[in-house]
């Protein structure tokens, strides 16, 4: 039998075909466009999502029979804005998790209704890609719109709406929407009235590995496939990496370097970070999460590689740098505002410390060490709240790169576990439609099957004592300039 996981991510949807004995049998992608209308801002079309993800499913099923394709399942990019209409019609592009428009909107419910109040309604506090205060940035700015409102839902959760019929989410999205009880793994009524929509308007909350139902007649026609198709509820990106990385049990650690970058620990009881730096969300085994998450991860060297030195050879312009912890060029990687922890999107990126002997290499190495260090930031949080992180997996784009594996495993000063398949989300979700389909008991039992660890990176402690010595300088960096982002 086979189980298919998609990952719907900011660029692109990326699907895989896993078989029940957990291995990869065929991989396929398609990309879609991102739109920024204004400066800060980020939409997409949902309609766009759906028929690329068709598209590549029926690329990742050709020739496969349609009884032996059992499940589906879905990790997706966290909190963008999709609103229904009453004929679940989208009403307008999606305002996705990197948006930066709701400056306002945060301030009102961090200041005004106060942070302390919005974190015990929630577990967490108000950032700007959150969903809640893009519902009430629509609310003030596109009126029309917020009254057309029937249903709101996630990006991934607008895809199993288009599979099965069944406005459904599951706790670990719903977790970054900022309006739910994470202790509780129910909708906020207070922040349900903060808003000014109901809990009507949400859609039916599920746990991650639950099916929410079957593929519709339409659907299973347009695919090629039963009726009999069970669709998982599925995790938000990170929860669902977590679990096609074996990031499950108290205190074990995941690292993301994607288009933005996570630092992800799963945690068995529920934890608030007090400072409200770290997200305190449900997890997709029936758990809890903790997570810094850094809006700007490779996508900072995709455009210092793409749109600045104009160069597709990534790996060749990493070749030849070997003095690391000697760069004396720092780089903030805030090119889209930043969450964890300064929780700023007014934040801009800079290069700082450039002389006349600076090289191209320098810069390219600034980036690769700025991020690492920006993630660095957060694992000092997770440090503060007496959290024991001794080693982590490391998946994501950024993690091809041996250069920058060693950079991030010195900078954090423990060792990084590479996987043997790296399809995160995509696995994740594959691998929780296999539990909605009762062919696991639990997360834990897939994941025990599935993830092999291949490679280690493993830090050196004269060069993580170098890196010490820069991450004191680069954490002065910020609150430095801050003022000039205003």
């Amino acid at each position: 039998m086979y189980y298919a996981g998609i990952d719907l991510g900011t660029s692109s949807v990326k699907l895989l075909l896993m078989d029940s004995e957990g291995n990869v049998c065929r991989t396929a992608s398609r990309e879609y466009p991102l739109s920024f209308p204004k400066d800060g801002w980020s939409e997409q079309d949902p309609y766009d999502w759906y028929e690329k993800s068709v598209d590549g499913l029926k690329e990742l099923l050709s020739g496969i029979s349609a009884d032996e394709v059992k499940g589906i399942g879905v990790g997706g990019q966290m909190h963008g804005l999709v609103i229904l209409d009453e004929n679940d019609d989208v009403i307008r592009p999606a305002i996705l998790w990197n948006d930066g428009r709701t400056t306002k909107e945060c301030e009102y419910l961090n200041n005004t209704i106060g942070q302390d109040k919005i974190s015990s309604y929630t577990a967490n506090i108000a950032f700007a890609g959150f969903t809640a205060p893009k519902i009430l940035w629509l609310k003030e700015n596109e009126p029309e719109n917020f009254k057309k409102i029937k249903k709101i839902m996630l990006p991934k959760d607008y895809l199993v709406y288009r599979l099965t019929g069944v406005h459904a989410t599951d706790v670990s999205d719903a977790s970054g929407m900022l309006l739910l009880d994470v202790k509780n793994r129910k909708w906020s009524s207070k922040m349900c009235g903060l808003c000014d929509i109901s809990e009507n308007m949400l859609p039916k909350l599920f746990e991650s590995y639950e099916g929410v139902g079957t593929l519709t007649g339409k659907a299973a026609e347009e695919l090629g496939l039963s009726t009999k198709v069970v669709v998982a509820a599925g995790a938000g990106d990170n929860a669902a990496a977590a679990v096609g990385t074996g990031t499950i049990g108290d205190g074990s650690c995941n690292i993301s370097l994607g288009t933005s970058g996570t630092l992800f620990i799963s945690q068995k009881e529920f934890h608030v970070d007090p400072y409200n730096s770290l997200h305190s969300f449900c997890d997709a085994n029936g758990q809890y999460h903790l997570m810094g998450c850094m809006l700007s991860a490779a996508s900072c060297n995709k455009w210092w590689m793409d749109d600045i030195i104009g160069s597709k050879d990534y790996a060749g312009e990493q070749e030849g740098i070997e003095k690391l912890g000697e760069n004396r060029v720092f780089f903030l990687p805030y090119l889209m505002g930043e969450r964890s922890p300064i929780n700023d999107p007014l934040a801009r990126a800079m290069f700082i410390g450039m002389s006349m002997n600076t090289s191209r290499q320098d810069m390219t190495q600034a980036v690769l060490e700025g991020v690492a260090f920006a993630m660095r930031d957060s694992f000092e949080i997770a440090k503060s709240l007496g959290l024991d992180i001794k080693r982590s997996k490391v998946v994501g784009g950024g993690a091809k790169s041996p250069l920058w594996r060693r950079i991030m495993a010195n900078v954090l000063g423990i060792p990084l576990d590479l996987l043997k398949t790296e399809e995160g989300p995509s696995l994740g979700g594959a691998m929780l439609s296999a539990v909605a389909c009762g062919d696991f008991p639990n997360v834990e039992a897939i994941a025990k099957k599935v993830v092999k660890i291949t490679k280690t990176e493993e830090p050196d402690k004269e060069l993580t004592a170098k890196y010490e010595e820069r991450y004191q300088s680069f954490k002065k960096l910020y609150p430095s300039v801050k003022e000039l982002f205003r």
